[in-house]
């Protein structure tokens, strides 16, 4: 009797892990760029494991850029898209039927900056250069919609893909002025950037800087995962809220631009705060919003048709 009960037992602890197991399910993220400070609350699930709480074995794979991450989804290499609008309203013009889930950061974090004395507006960028990420990056899609606003356009300017360190190339006079993000300031100042002129794209345009996103086929066939992936991000994306000084120093043993602590510490402070919207909540999809950006999108010529987005967005926050 006592061998059939281990024998039951064992047969039970097997049951057990099969269940554990079958409710593990590998998801890929494809990011706009490899894992960087900013983005410390997903690299946060090394130490805290939020996505393996529910049940979701992440892996993410890097970009150049918002397009970048977007083709990487499209193509199948990974489940869900870290980018930006500019790369979703092209996607949708150009026939891809796609959802929007979650906004990662409801505040526009794109900026132009300056040292040239002799740009004193945006309309002063005629026939200057200007370093860009990538043209698959927002910095690129953000820097079209400014110059729009100030009566130019991509022809009336010089660009110069830059990569990652938008600020070097400005620093050493290889350009007049870069597009880049409140993030990318915090290092360049400390770098030596000083008397920047600094013009806002939220001044003229206050759209959102990120979305996650995926096919329509993914959403339909994996909505309950894809609930389970929403509500692991928000947990982490408050834990980084919670304890941006522990996030700060996490930071600077696994994000690759990691620095000293005070460093990550500024720059996990600005994206803190791009991540809450005017009521200071996580996530919220603002459809008035989303939808101005892509009329501006279609009256600026950067996409050949206007787009309803009520039809590609789904909030499935729990």
């Amino acid at each position: 009797m006592r061998k059939i009960k281990m024998v039951l037992l064992f047969l039970g602890m097997v049951f057990l892990s099969a269940c554990s197991e079958e409710k593990t399910t590998s998801f890929t993220l494809a990011n706009w760029s490899q894992l960087i400070v900013e983005q410390t609350s997903i690299l946060a699930e090394e130490e805290h494991g939020f996505f393996n709480e529910q049940g979701i074995d992440l892996t993410v794979i890097p970009g150049n850029g918002g397009q970048d991450a977007l083709k990487n989804m499209l193509t199948g290499q990974a489940d869900i898209a870290f980018t930006d609008p500019g790369a979703v309203y092209s996607a949708l013009a150009q026939g891809e039927d796609l959802v929007i889930l979650y906004t990662v950061y409801p505040q526009n974090v794109f900026n132009v900056v300056t040292t040239d004395p002799d740009i004193q507006t945006p309309a002063d960028l005629k026939e200057k250069t200007i370093g860009i990420y990538s043209r698959a990056s927002g910095t690129y899609q953000n820097l079209l919609v400014l110059l729009y606003q100030a009566g130019l356009s991509e022809e009336d300017v010089q660009l110069l893909e830059v990569g990652i360190s938008n600020f070097a190339p400005l620093l050493q006079g290889e350009v007049d002025a870069t597009a880049a993000t409140d993030t990318a300031l915090v290092p360049a100042r400390r770098a030596g950037l000083t008397d920047a002129r600094i013009f806002e794209v939220r001044d003229s345009l206050n759209i959102p800087s990120d979305f996650f996103v995926v096919k329509r086929s993914t959403f339909e066939e994996n909505a309950e995962v894809l609930r389970d992936f929403v509500a692991a991000y928000e947990k982490s994306a408050q834990w980084m809220l919670d304890d941006p000084e522990q996030a700060a120093e996490l930071a600077g043993n696994l994000a690759i631009d990691g620095r000293e602590t005070e460093i990550n510490r500024e720059i996990i402070d600005l994206r803190n705060a791009a991540s809450l919207d005017q009521n200071g909540e996580l996530g919220v999809m603002d459809i008035e919003m989303i939808q101005a950006g892509a009329d501006a999108y279609f009256e600026l010529g950067l996409i050949p048709e206007r787009l309803e987005m009520t039809n590609y967005i789904e909030d499935i926050k729990e």
